[in-house]
């Protein structure tokens, strides 16, 4: 995916003045008589200037409707409505041993996930995948994406943190497999294809940098119709089940599906060079590889180049309304793919990981 340029065409006048200069001879000149000034009395006598009245206009008193009185302020109170419990938004905190991020209760997917990654990390093997789907419980239970939500969808539970980077333990493991680090994702050709490959890429990318972090993420893009207009259409999926704990419950308890299917998957990746300094505090000079990607949730073929899919970290911020990269120094940046190969093919990626790790 190509970035998309921009241009400042600025626009400068200026104005100039013509000045006119006097030619003087030095021939001398007869004396001339000075000519009579002869004034000549106007034909009608000249009226006197006009002498122009003023009134004051009466103030408008304001209508009835617009005056605001001391006894109407101390009646309203728009901000009472939280004594019943503020609307929100509300974003859940999801944090578990081997991620960071946030949790999207209207379309149960995460906001944003976050996850480090080392050579010691991943060299480490404790844990073993178990497949253990289930509920996250520290997300309220009407907003919950649930094991069942995905049945017979045709969609793949999709990790945004891979189980396989949290092999160091068991419990991290298990971790990965909460629904709220979990998006419907296409299976064949992304989920199990190019999407696993770019999470091998990741982890590639320890053999140069001590340091990788990853943020992971589902998009809703907009796409333009035949008309010219953009819209942003995307599927739902999900079961419906009785109502959870805060609703009536006194209506239908049946719910239409609310599981959204994003449109795309972005993953920005910080290379850190030197995450800490010589006294083991973390580094806030050390220059960081930035590279950000956007890919489309569909079939991907494994020989299509990682850098058609390159953006700036900008692009997903105005389309995530998140920001990435505001206490990173623009000085301390670097872009990730001139520094690898990002433009060569992801199939070779998994070869290059045994024998460097």
């Amino acid at each position: 995916m190509s970035g998309v340029r921009q241009a400042v065409i600025a626009a400068a006048s200026a104005a100039a003045g013509a000045g006119a200069a006097l030619l003087y001879t030095s021939t001398t000149q007869p004396s001339q008589a000075e000519p009579t000034l002869e004034i000549i009395p106007p034909s009608a006598p000249i009226s006197p200037i006009p002498v122009i009245g003023t009134r004051s206009l009466p103030a408008q008193a304001p209508s009835p409707g617009l005056e605001i009185t001391p006894s109407i302020l101390n009646q309203i109170d728009p901000m009472g409505i939280l004594k019943y419990g503020h609307p929100g938004p509300v974003i859940d905190e999801l944090k578990e041993l081997p991620l960071y991020g946030a949790y999207d209760r209207r379309t149960r997917n995460p906001l944003w996930v976050a996850e480090h990654i080392t050579p010691e990390s991943l060299s480490q093997v404790s844990g073993t995948r178990k497949n253990n789907f289930r509920e996250d419980r520290n997300i309220p239970k009407i907003f919950r994406a649930k094991v069942s939500d995905y049945v017979n969808s045709g969609y793949d539970r999709g990790h945004q943190v891979p189980a396989q980077d949290a092999r160091w333990s068991q419990k991290a493991t298990d971790d990965t497999f909460k629904m709220s680090n979990m998006c419907p994702q296409i299976g064949k050709g992304f989920n199990s294809g190019y999407w696993l490959r770019l999470e091998d890429f990741c982890r590639y990318l320890t053999t140069k940098y001590p340091s990788v972090r990853v943020v992971t993420g589902p998009l809703y893009l907009p796409r333009q119709d035949d008309d010219g207009k953009w819209r942003v259409s995307y599927e739902v999926i999900g079961s419906s089940e009785a109502a959870g704990e805060g609703t009536t419950g006194s209506r239908d308890s049946k719910f239409a599906p609310n599981v959204a299917v994003p449109t795309h998957f972005f993953k920005i990746i910080y290379g850190e060079e030197e995450p800490t300094d010589e006294n083991g505090n973390e580094s806030s000079t050390g220059e960081v590889a930035l590279g950000a990607f956007v890919l489309p949730n569909a079939s991907i073929d494994t020989s299509k180049k990682l850098a058609d899919f390159e953006v700036d970290v900008a692009h997903i911020e105005r389309a995530s309304g998140l920001e990435f990269v505001k206490n990173l120094d623009p000085k301390r940046r670097k872009r990730l793919c001139e520094e690898v190969e990002c433009d060569i093919f992801i199939k070779d990626f998994s070869d290059k990981m045994k024998s460097k790790l």
